[in-house]
């Protein structure tokens, strides 16, 4: 009985508990690198700086026309940079944690192929 509750567990609750936590993972990610929040504000100022508007000659207007234009430059930089890690790192961790959940299913079978392999008499360090 205590197999049959192992397997049980392992290949029902236990391997949803795992897929619970894929999925809690990547939501977590998501959340941090805030990639739809990046989209929507990809062209907003860097930090915020100059976003003001300026009152005053032509020239302090044009100065600073062209400080929010450098700023808007810059922040698009960064956040497609963010935008960029993120999604490679959402893609990597979500093929990771595929392969884990895939290669859940075939822990249980890793002690009877080393009891086969022990059968056959082969020993890994003396090939």
């Amino acid at each position: 009985m205590f197999i049959v509750g192992l397997f049980s567990w392992w290949y029902g609750t236990g391997w949803r508990q795992r897929g619970v936590f894929l999925r809690e993972q990547l939501a977590a990610m998501i959340d941090y690198f805030s990639i739809g929040l990046l989209v929507r504000t990809l062209f907003n100022p860097f930090r915020q700086i100059s976003a003001g508007g300026v009152r005053g000659p032509l020239g302090v207007q044009i100065q600073a026309f062209f400080d929010r234009v450098i700023s808007r430059c810059i922040g698009a930089m960064i956040r497609i940079v963010i935008i960029m890690v993120g999604a490679i790192g959402l893609t990597l961790s979500a093929l990771i944690g595929g392969v884990i959940l895939i290669g859940w299913a075939f822990v249980p079978l890793v002690p009877l192929a080393g009891c086969a392999l022990w059968l056959l008499g082969w020993i890994p360090w003396n090939q």
